[in-house]
């Protein structure tokens, strides 16, 4: 497939094929990906809780910066009145999200779970739903969730954030059954171990047992590797649905197979 023909504009590309939400655009994976669609030419609205950081994002790449929380329904309808009036998009990219602790289930921490079934499922239904109707007004909408490894095989002090990514995951399945008929594809990106700058930190609070989780491991995933891909995934033409798209480093053969050296 050459890149002509992978770009080639939609009957309705004037109005907001090339423009996208891309939500967790303060950091790793939703900010890489604000990087790789504007350097493509798109439209790109940013949004994130963190101000100061979209406003730096905003004055480098050109991207639309709005802070917004997006597990709140005030700031999900403020940012879908943002967006309309400033002409709409036809893609949607939910980034946000994260892991916190890694508790067996026997001792898990309440706020913990809470916070992650919040932030992976709650967030990304409550923008899913605000946007379905432009989407399906713009004819040829797209839908990019990105879920995780963790949501397709569970692991031993992942009960929480695997609870929260299996939920995501399978919201993601049946919204691709349902709005088929609104001619909307539905893509799923699911990575692998990816050293990004906070999440690991996050969750784990401690550089030190941060430094462990990537200890030995030659060339793990960056968010620009992953951003690329879901560049590629939303830039394909629209009746080209990659359903599911699972993205590891080589040196992770498998959730419970990691090879370290050294």
């Amino acid at each position: 497939m050459t890149e002509d023909s992978r770009n080639t504009a939609a009957p309705n590309d004037s109005l907001q094929n090339r423009a996208a939400v891309v939500t967790g655009a303060s950091t790793g994976i939703g900010e890489a990906t604000v990087r790789a669609l504007r350097a493509d030419g798109w439209t790109v609205f940013a949004v994130a809780r963190r101000a100061e950081r979209l406003a730096a994002l905003e004055a480098e790449t050109g991207a639309v910066g709005i802070p917004a929380d997006i597990t709140k329904d005030d700031d999900v309808t403020g940012l879908l009145a943002r967006v309309t009036e400033a002409g709409g998009v036809g893609t949607l990219i939910n980034i946000a999200g994260g892991a916190r602790g890694a508790d067996l289930v026997g001792a898990a921490n309440t706020e913990d779970w809470e916070w992650m079934y919040r932030v992976n499922v709650l967030g990304t239904m409550k923008l899913t739903r605000a946007f379905l109707p432009m989407l399906r007004t713009n004819g040829e909408g797209t839908v990019l969730n990105l879920t995780s490894t963790a949501g397709l095989v569970a692991y031993e002090g992942g009960g929480g954030y695997n609870a929260a990514k299996f939920a995501q995951h399978a919201l993601t399945g049946a919204l691709r059954l349902e709005e088929a008929e609104h001619n909307i594809r539905v893509i799923e990106v699911a990575p692998g171990l990816v050293h990004t700058e906070e999440f690991a930190l996050n969750r784990l609070g401690d550089k030190g047992a941060v430094a462990k989780v990537y200890q030995g491991v030659e060339k793990p995933l960056t968010a620009a590797d992953v951003a690329d891909v879901v560049r590629y995934a939303v830039s394909a033409p629209h009746h080209v649905n990659l359903d599911q798209i699972v993205i590891r480093p080589v040196a992770q053969a498998a959730n419970h197979k990691l090879i370290r050296k050294g």
